[in-house]
């Protein structure tokens, strides 16, 4: 009996032994084999992907789509000869370099090593399809070729633009993407559902109803940028409401938008945000050519006055941001930020009394030739645009405080284009759409809207526009700003809040402006 205990023993501890080596030797086995899978590269790779959205998606033809969201995303697939970088600075990519040949006359070198997604050159004769094609429709790229009349191909990767009249920095209108000519030999422009072939990062690989898929478009031209990310998924939504729906489920990892209002529709919690200065500028001109603005002690008293963040505050509760400089969003002509956004009362009455200006009976008045004057003017607002309105009084409160009368008229719409057609006004509130174009011609200019001369600045203006130096470029623009701030011909007040929300998994430097949302997409992944 205890022989046979012994042997069942016996047996099953083989049986273990057995059990145990074989365990060992099947992990040893599993642990070279992927060792081998590393050494050789064999081993599956983790696809890189994004969820990004589009709002009512019309077309994917970037020449035909009034969609901002689309606009965005086809940057993606198709390039432009001139490009934006993260600080507004022009960058070349399918035109390598550009020269002013005289104030109306371009030459464009075009980029030699370029394919097309589907294997086919890129030459001159796109660029012209795409000029032709932007002069025959209607297009948000259109604005950008109104001044070109005639395009001359010099060669396959060289070409001359015309324009009709002299355009200061005119390389930052060659932003427009380049369709290829010998895709649409085939197929049929306005088909808004055919799908062009493009020479950007990414290509279109799948279109379904609710969404499109972008891969890495391995006839890229640029070797020597990796494209950490693989794979985009462009999620298809019928309104702006799902979209944002969709990211508050965790369905889409990034948004771009002006809308200051986008924490009530996604709440305030479980993604990043990111805030950046928007284009929307809000300033004041004062007409320099007015008796009592041409005093410059007057112009900056009323500067000094002035508390932008007061107004940010009261009137858009700081989802706007201050500003002193039209192109203080972010452009790589201006990098400084003023923390008091200028606004100091107590300099305002020691300039104004040093000028000879006195405090009585609540106002700053000054005699001279017998003459006696109040600093009192009128300032001009759109009717029809309240919150302009509430920005005017919140201004006319401020300046009363120091002394200074302001009349706030408010004009009907054709009213005050006129005014500003005949600059008949002696203050007047605008607000404008900042282009990624440092061009100062509308402050500085011939006919400016403040009717503001002086010889340094034209000198400035004419070397501005006729130089590609960046060095001259920067000390001019620093000349240009001092200036602003000193001579005071314009009072910059806000600029609303561009907002860019995403997965807080999303990894990657977020470098996105309101010009492309998608700067550095390359680099990102999840």
């Amino acid at each position: 009996m205890k022989s046979n205990i012994f042997k069942y023993l016996f047996i099953m501890f083989v049986i273990i032994i057995v059990i145990v080596a074989f365990v060992i030797i099947k992990n040893n086995e599993k642990e070279q084999q992927t060792e081998e899978e590393a050494s050789t590269g064999t081993s599956q790779e983790i696809v890189r992907e994004i969820r990004v959205g589009i709002a009512q998606c019309d077309t994917l033809n970037p020449l035909l789509t009034n969609n901002k969201n689309v606009q965005d995303i086809t940057k993606l697939i198709f390039e432009p000869l001139v490009d934006i970088s993260s600080d507004y600075k022009a960058t070349p990519v399918l035109a390598t370099e550009w020269a002013k040949q005289d104030a109306t006359t371009y030459i464009i070198k075009l980029r030699e090593n370029v394919k097309w997604s589907n294997g086919e050159r890129f030459t001159s004769t796109d660029v012209q399809f795409t000029y032709d094609k932007l002069k025959e429709n209607t297009s948000i790229y259109s604005s950008n070729l109104e001044h070109v009349t005639m395009i001359e191909l010099v060669d396959d990767y060289t070409v001359k633009m015309y324009l009709d009249q002299e355009v200061p920095f005119f390389e930052y209108y060659l932003t427009f993407p380049i369709l290829s000519k010998t895709f649409y030999d085939t197929q049929d422009y306005n088909n808004v559902d055919i799908i062009s072939v493009g020479t950007g990062k990414y290509k279109v690989d799948e279109v379904q109803e609710n969404y499109i898929t972008l891969t890495k478009n391995t006839n890229w031209w640029d070797r020597d940028t990796e494209l950490s990310l693989e794979k985009i998924i462009v999620n298809v939504y019928d309104s702006v409401g799902e979209l944002y729906n969709a990211f508050k489920l965790g369905n889409i990892d990034i948004i771009s938008t002006n809308n200051s209002a986008i924490q009530d529709y996604i709440g305030t919690i479980g993604y990043s945000s990111k805030e950046i200065k928007g284009r929307e500028h809000d300033f004041l001109v004062l007409n320099t050519q007015n008796d009592l603005l041409s005093k410059q002690e007057v112009r900056k008293a009323i500067a000094y006055s002035i508390d932008k963040s007061n107004i940010v505050s009261n009137v858009f509760q700081n989802k706007y941001y201050t500003s002193s400089f039209p192109l203080d969003y972010g452009s790589w002509l201006y990098q400084e930020q003023d923390a008091s956004a200028g606004y100091n009362p107590e300099q305002a009455n020691q300039l104004l009394s040093e000028n000879g200006w006195s405090y009585r009976n609540g106002y700053w008045q000054k005699t001279e030739n017998r003459r006696s004057q109040r600093i009192e003017m009128n300032l001009i607002v759109k009717a029809s645009n309240a919150t302009q309105v509430a920005v005017a009084e919140n201004i006319r409160t401020q300046l009363a405080s120091q002394g200074i009368r302001l009349n706030i008229q408010q004009y009907s719409d054709q009213q005050y284009n006129l005014a500003i057609q005949n600059k008949s006004y002696d203050m007047i509130l605008c607000s404008m759409n900042l282009s990624p174009n440092p061009d100062m011609s509308m402050f500085f200019g011939e006919g400016n809207l403040a009717n503001y001369t002086s010889e340094e600045v034209t000198n400035i203006m004419n070397e501005v526009k006729n130089t590609t130096d960046e060095q001259t470029l920067k000390n001019d623009y620093t000349r240009l700003i001092d200036i602003y701030k000193n001579d005071v011909p314009y009072i910059s007040l806000y600029t609303n809040k561009h907002t860019i929300v995403y997965n807080t998994e999303l990894v990657g430097e977020i470098n996105s402006n309101w010009f492309n949302p998608f700067c550095g997409i390359e680099t990102w992944y999840k």
